[in-house]
């Protein structure tokens, strides 16, 4: 209650100030943003003090990395921060029963988005420590008769060096090429198989590309073998419909700061039936059913609830509305501009997540003269080379176009120069 008057208090100054006055927050992207420069300390001498003018911000269009905060979920989080902030593992009194009623309810709120039983979500920090927890937990539990993993060349990061890290221990991992479409071809998958497969990790929506994949068919192939199946599900919870248990998912990594909910929270889905055992990362005080051990952090887990039932509300109507806004996205840019090719399958697709290659330009380059738009590139800048995206090579993309500068490449081409003809080097 303090901090809501505290709220208006400052909603009155905001209204009395000179000056363009800031929009109401909403769910989705606006153009320009008017803010007022943040500020490290207040001059001493105010009536001296220049005033700092409305400051101009760019269309956000990285969502992809990380969403704004509903504010919808920070009503909800809000109580938890100020009022309500026992321990939920307190069980001796009402400040630990109030955390942990939110916390309960979180779970539910949770499963339900994903047609799970609440005691099969594991709250943790993130989709990274969830896709360790899912991989390295599975593998290490069954190592004395399952020595063997698959996954795909285009995972999470997280997600392929902790298949690294597993191999340095004498495990064998399997990377499934993908397809030029960016799909893994399912009978590649039944043959990789072997009597000790411990688990097959195939993300829903690929972060970078976009594409989806087959899920449902993954799930029946390594049921029917068998064979535990994870999922990293960061980009796809709350975007489109999933089942655990129509998909026969084993295990399903989520992310709060992908839909709308607080950064540092997250969730592990883990199947109790038939159960499927993880060996715990981290010793503690054997929370989250002895798999996570730490305190659950109740005012974020808390948001991550309440952001999964608003994305359950909201998910058809979102889903429609970014449909249209991508193909025209696409369109305007295929009509505008020559040369430009949209990367993995555009049927099997989230709408959400558009990657284009212009050729002839490199990616970076092309992001830093887009000053007015904050978005992503494929590529990955370091101080001694440039390297095309991993995703985009295992998809078969043209590693010359990562290569490509504006000008003279460009005149090159209209000279009849075969671009693959040339032999790039590292300076």
């Amino acid at each position: 209650m303090l901090l809501r008057a505290a709220w208006r208090r400052a909603a009155v100054a905001v209204t009395a100030a000179p000056g363009p006055k800031p929009a109401a927050p909403t769910r989705g992207l606006r153009l320009r943003v008017g803010d007022r420069a943040p500020q490290s300390a207040v001059p001493a001498d105010t009536a001296a003090a220049p005033e700092v003018g409305p400051v101009l911000r760019p269309l956000y269009m990285d969502v992809q990395a990380t969403t704004p905060l509903d504010p919808r979920v920070l009503d909800a989080m809000l109580p938890y921060l100020i009022n309500y902030y026992g321990n939920p593992h307190s069980r001796t009194h009402a400040y630990g029963w109030e955390s942990e009623a939110a916390m309960e309810r979180a779970r539910q709120q949770v499963a339900s988005l994903i047609g799970a039983d609440p005691r099969e979500i594991i709250f943790t920090s993130g989709a990274t420590e969830s896709n360790n927890i899912a991989i390295k937990g599975v593998a290490r539990f069954y190592r004395s008769r399952k020595k063997h993993l698959i996954t795909t060349q285009t995972e999470h990061k997280c997600v392929l060096d902790s298949c690294r890290s597993l191999e340095a221990e004498g495990f064998q991992v399997t990377y499934l090429p993908v397809q030029k479409s960016g799909i893994i071809d399912l009978k590649e998958l039944e043959a990789a198989i072997q009597p000790d497969t411990s688990l097959v990790s195939v993300m829903t929506v690929n972060n970078e590309i976009g594409v989806k994949q087959p899920i449902a068919e993954i799930g029946r192939i390594c049921s029917s073998r068998k064979v535990y199946f994870h999922t990293d599900a960061a980009q796809a919870v709350g975007k489109i419909p999933l089942d655990v248990n129509d998909m026969k998912i084993d295990l399903m990594s989520i992310s709060g700061h992908k839909i709308y909910g607080p950064k540092g929270v997250g969730a592990i889905y883990i199947r109790r039936r038939p159960r499927v055992r993880v060996e715990a990362l981290q010793s503690g005080g054997g929370q989250e059913r002895g798999m996570r051990s730490g305190t659950v952090p109740t005012p974020l887990v808390v948001g991550l609830g309440a952001a999964c039932e608003v994305a359950q509300q909201e998910m058809e109507y979102d889903h429609k509305r970014i449909s249209k806004l991508s193909e025209r996205l696409i369109q305007n840019i295929m009509k505008s501009l020559p040369d430009v090719v949209m990367n993995g399958d555009p049927k099997h697709h989230y709408p959400g997540c558009i990657n284009l290659s212009f050729a002839y330009v490199e990616g970076e380059s092309l992001l830093m003269a887009l000053k007015d738009v904050a978005l992503s590139s494929g590529s990955a800048c370091t101080s001694a080379s440039l390297e095309p995206s991993y995703v985009l090579r295992a998809i078969g993309t043209d590693e010359d176009l990562a290569h490509s500068s504006i000008s003279p490449l460009w005149e090159m081409v209209q000279d009849g120069i075969d671009l693959k003809s040339i032999k790039w080097t590292q300076h």
